[in-house]
């Protein structure tokens, strides 16, 4: 019996209960206690790690280093690694600057518990001022106590204030040979080009979702906890490359996970947690999008917001999609946690889907994401967006207004024909016409078939517009004419005019005509596009005004006076009347 539990026994009072050996120690959070102890342990910056490398084995080390990134990539542990790096002794105390510390020796071990004299940390967001960079500039004077370097490293040093970084200067350009300085930032716009031509520059970069995701999975491992993929990919994705934002949801989940009972991390649960909507489910809600279904889209909506997701969610969502259907149609799809059928589904839309919808459906959405998150009512300015896509699809776009400038149709009188000659949406088309249901020919194709195929490009450019108006553009905006033997056109493009739009075009003119068709680009003399041989007319009427006397004599006596075009949208026949 020990001395103390004598003294208890003697005053007859029950000796206080002693703590059991290996008493549990206070919790740390996951991002603390997986930051990287060595180098091999830093994911996503291997550039870096290899400059560092080379610069210690050349003995080549730079006096000032500055790591800028977003949060979480890994500024502060990689200015503790450096540190590490320059003032290892190895485990016999024999060894000199290396990549690979050995973690064993006092150094080591004394930086890594944040203990070691010689490695001075400070916060510039607390330590703004000019005597806070002068008490450093005394103490570099001085030689470091036991270590081979004495190392100040300044966390989010563009919180120093302008007159703190001139002070800084001269000791930063001209250091004594024993210190070096290690400087960490989130801004580094905001960090004068005066320090940042005396440092040695790292930018970390951000952490691939892969790669968040596979360590993620290593340490659910250590922690033996088990985790969907699924849901490890979602949390991959809400840190938005940050390592220790993605461990704090980590943290999170597990203890959500516990909570259930069976201590699995489920994809389920990822999105319950952080008002995440169902990435099938947005993909649903797209395509109701495009099949232009109000009641419907409604409905789905209310649905995700029952579910708990939020309105701004919902169309961030859609955003994001929108953005994954474009890289489709540009072939930079990149997306690994993507299923099978998913990146088909995305296949099939960028296929159907032209540059001019997909542009105005991200504008729109943007526009609605804007209005959401500024709105009182976030679930009603949803609606109210989404709606809003659904009446823009069925305006007419610019080649169907311009083809109605050109007949000279008035707005009121026109309204009906638009209605009666136009398809459904331009967004719901392609949806629509996955599976096309067989439909008798059209009056205006019957009658094309029974006067003869267009021997003219203005018939063909009409008889694609009856099908589509984003074709009839193509035809109207990009393609010169050099030859036309219906049913074969050769033509010169504007601009390249994608495989696909051609196909489309072909199938137009065969829905309406009922023959095959074949575009061939050529070579040659090209006739104008109709949108350069109208811009001719213009400049040619504009400059026959131009050569009148009596303008010219307006001119000469008003040097400064303009010509303003006629912006009247009336047809000539409606103004000369």
């Amino acid at each position: 019996m020990s001395d103390s539990q004598d003294i208890f026994a003697a005053t007859g009072v029950d000796a206080p209960e002693q703590p059991a050996p290996g008493a549990a120690q206070p919790y740390r959070v996951l991002a603390r206690k997986y930051r990287p102890s060595k180098f091999s342990e830093l994911i996503g910056q291997d550039a870096m790690v290899q400059t560092l490398g080379n610069a210690i084995k050349r003995d080549r080390l730079a006096h000032a280093f500055l790591m800028t990134g977003v949060r979480g990539v890994g500024k502060t542990s990689t200015a503790r690694l450096i540190a590490k790096a320059l003032n290892c002794i190895g485990e016999d105390g024999e060894g000199g600057p290396t990549i690979d510390p050995c973690g064993q020796c006092e150094p080591c071990r004394s930086i890594a518990e944040g203990s070691f004299i010689d490695v001075i940390e400070m916060d510039a967001a607390s330590h703004t001022g000019v005597d806070d960079v002068r008490e450093i500039i005394e103490a570099v004077r001085y030689s470091s106590v036991s270590a081979r370097y004495k190392i100040y490293i300044i966390d989010e040093v563009h919180m120093l204030s302008k007159n703190a970084f001139n002070a800084l200067l001269k000791t930063l350009e001209e250091p004594p040979p024993h210190v070096k300085f290690i400087f960490a930032t989130t801004e580094v716009n905001k960090v004068p080009i005066t320090v940042l031509s005396r440092c040695q520059r790292f930018d970390l970069k951000r952490i691939s979702a892969d790669q968040l995701s596979a360590h993620f999975a290593m340490i659910v491992g250590k922690e033996g906890v088990t985790a969907e993929q699924e849901a490890l990919d979602l949390i991959a994705q809400a840190a938005e490359g940050s390592v220790r934002d993605g461990l704090s949801i980590l943290d999170q989940a597990i203890a959500h996970a516990d909570m259930d009972g069976d201590g699995e991390v489920k994809a389920a649960q990822i999105r319950d947690m952080l008002g995440l909507s169902d990435r099938g489910a947005v993909r649903r809600l797209f395509a109701k999008l495009l099949e232009g279904d109000s009641a419907e889209l409604l409905d789905a909506i209310a649905e995700q917001y029952k579910i708990g997701v939020e309105p701004l969610s919902i169309i961030n969502g859609l955003l994001s999609l929108s953005h994954q259907v474009t890289l489709f149609k540009v072939g930079r799809a990149s997306d690994p946690t993507l299923s099978n059928s998913a990146k088909q589904q995305f296949s099939d839309w960028a296929e159907q889907l032209s540059y001019p919808v997909l542009h105005r459906l991200w504008q729109l959405l943007l526009k609605g994401y804007q209005e959401v998150q500024q709105a009182h009512l976030p679930r009603e300015a949803c609606e109210m967006a989404l709606l809003r896509v659904l009446c823009a699809a069925d305006m007419p776009d610019p080649g169907k207004l311009a083809k109605m400038l050109e007949q000279g149709v008035t707005a009121t009188a026109s309204a009906p024909q638009v209605q009666q000659a136009a398809p459904p949406s331009p967004m719901a088309e392609p949806v629509a016409r996955i599976n096309p249901a067989p439909a008798p020919a059209p009056v205006a194709a019957q009658e094309t078939q029974a006067g003869g195929l267009p021997d003219q490009f203005s018939d063909v450019v009409k008889a694609v517009g009856r099908v589509s108006p984003v074709l009839e553009s193509i035809l109207i905006a990009d393609m010169r004419l050099i030859s036309l033997d219906a049913p074969n056109l050769v033509y010169q493009p504007v601009r390249p005019i994608a495989d696909a739009d051609i196909r489309k075009i072909v199938d137009a003119l065969k829905q309406e005509t009922g023959q095959d068709w074949t575009l061939v680009e050529g070579q040659g003399e090209a006739q104008p596009s109709l949108v350069e041989q109208e811009q001719q007319l213009r400049n040619a009427e504009r400059q026959a005004i131009l050569n009148a006397p009596m303008v010219k004599a307006a001119f000469e006596a008003f040097p400064d006076a303009i010509l303003l075009e006629d912006e009247d949208p009336r047809p000539q026949e409606s103004r000369s009347a």
